[in-house]
């Protein structure tokens, strides 16, 4: 006697068993889909934590700028272009840009070691350093013909204050320097950030 075909309740059976093995191969695919997108995010994060620490850390180096150009702003001291003395101050009496088509990090490069002051490495392992141009076209006192520097405008200040003379002629001030800071960070996992002020004094 011929044996019996299978039931129709018997054909469901393996028909359930292949689409439950479809949706577990697809429930895995995304699983780890997922997990994947999440370590992605996670470095994401991560490395914008690391450049705005980074970017923080700068503000260390423009106060240190800061703090030598208010110490050394004194008579024809900051007229002399020191990094070509071969005096290592981190400071330039004239201004330098990048050329055209160079990036920040590539003219970094070309600076010399004189014109770069590197200071400690902080908690969060970022190493600062700036340099400080003086925003004129060369070297040279800055009221020298030529020498073409980027002052603020003169104050003229009038009244009482200002004159002991009847008639209260106003007094003028000689118009404060530029200096650019410019200031580099280096942190974990290459991270590279740079910051830039410009001050007048």
């Amino acid at each position: 006697m011929l044996g019996k075909p299978p039931s129709s309740r018997a054909r469901q059976k393996g028909v359930t068993l292949m689409i439950a093995l479809i949706v577990l191969v697809v429930m895995t695919l995304a699983g780890i889909a997922l997990m994947r997108s999440v370590d992605s995010t996670n470095i994401i994060a991560g490395n914008l934590a690391f450049q705005q620490s980074a970017t923080h850390s700068g503000d260390s180096a423009i106060e240190a700028a800061i703090g030598w150009l208010e110490t050394s702003n004194a008579a024809a001291y900051l007229d002399s272009d020191h990094a070509t003395l071969g005096d290592c101050l981190g400071y330039s009496a004239s201004r330098s840009d990048p050329p055209l088509g160079t990036t920040w990090d590539a003219w970094w490069n070309t600076l010399s070691t004189c014109q770069k002051i590197a200071l400690p490495t902080d908690a969060a392992s970022n190493t600062a350093s700036y340099t400080i141009h003086r925003m004129c076209a060369t070297a040279g006192p800055a009221t020298a013909p030529g020498t073409d520097c980027s002052v603020s405008s003169i104050t003229v200040v009038s009244g009482t204050t200002s004159s002991q003379i009847a008639g209260y002629v106003g007094l003028q001030y000689s118009g404060q320097i530029y200096y650019r800071i410019t200031s580099r960070i280096d942190g974990p996992r290459g991270t590279k950030s740079y910051v830039q002020a410009i001050v007048s004094i």
